[in-house]
């Protein structure tokens, strides 16, 4: 739904690299035993098959994004007040998006890969889905039939999981009064924590004010243990992908993170 200037995305990619790297750093000599080498490079190589999966899937999320503001009931102006109100509108819709993938079997399975790695750190953050984006794109559509450009809700949704990128880590404790409004490393560290008062809650993406609205919201407390309820599930990229779908079918999709 949106393409950036090549020397836009290489910029984005070295700071995020970086900030990588700075965490290895980090994790190395305090001893946390952030990362895992083998893990590492399935998450890497994730990473990729998702940028090609958003390749061969532009042009369709494209005719849909179209045909949806060719349906535009108010079409607004492309001006800044528009694009933060598509920003926190978006934000809202990402919630319930995210919520469903939790709470819907058939979502789940797409999302179940996000979840499965024991680790926390920075390359978790992209552990998607490279199917996600076939049914991702509807739950948008309507942002965009109430008449938000499309090219505004691509840039929200965008802009919002690039400030996700920055929560898949512990080097970064609670953050004071900002707990609770936004989105913070360790409110999605209880998001991707197996323990059982932690699991379904903080599905916010930029805004922990979904969840409080929503009932969903808890702090940390007790110390976050990580990944799904039926375990390890090895350091297979295609497997971590697609283990999800073959549960699925086979009626054994009854696990959580």
């Amino acid at each position: 739904m949106l393409s950036l200037p090549h020397s836009v995305a290489l910029g984005i990619i070295g700071v995020l690299s970086l900030c990588v790297a700075l965490e290895m750093l980090w994790s190395w000599r305090k001893h946390k035993r952030a990362y895992n080498t083998k893990e590492t490079f399935a998450n890497i190589a994730i990473l990729l098959g998702f940028q090609v999966s958003k390749v061969a899937l532009f042009g369709y999320q494209l005719y849909w994004s179209n045909m949806a503001f060719s349906l535009a009931l108010f079409p607004l102006p492309e001006m800044p007040w528009v694009f933060a109100c598509c920003f926190i509108a978006t934000d809202c819709v990402y919630y319930w998006h995210h919520r469903i993938m939790h709470t819907t079997r058939f979502f789940w399975t797409f999302h179940v890969v996000h979840h499965s790695s024991p680790w926390m750190n920075l390359t978790t953050s992209y552990r998607l889905n490279w199917l996600s984006g076939i049914f991702g794109v509807f739950f948008y559509l309507p942002l965009i039939i109430i008449g938000f450009p499309p090219k505004f809700v691509a840039a929200s949704i965008g802009l919002g999981l690039l400030y996700q990128f920055f929560l898949h880590t512990e080097v970064v404790g609670k953050l004071g009064f900002l707990e609770g409004i936004f989105n913070t490393p360790s409110a999605h560290r209880v998001h991707h924590a197996t323990n059982e008062q932690y699991i379904d809650k903080n599905y916010g993406g930029v805004f922990m004010l979904w969840d409080r609205i929503f009932g969903t919201y808890i702090e940390e407390e007790e110390k976050p243990q990580y990944g799904i309820t039926s375990g390890f599930q090895g350091h297979n990229p295609f497997k971590l992908v697609f283990h999800g779908f073959a549960d699925y079918v086979r009626g054994k999709m009854h696990y959580k993170g």
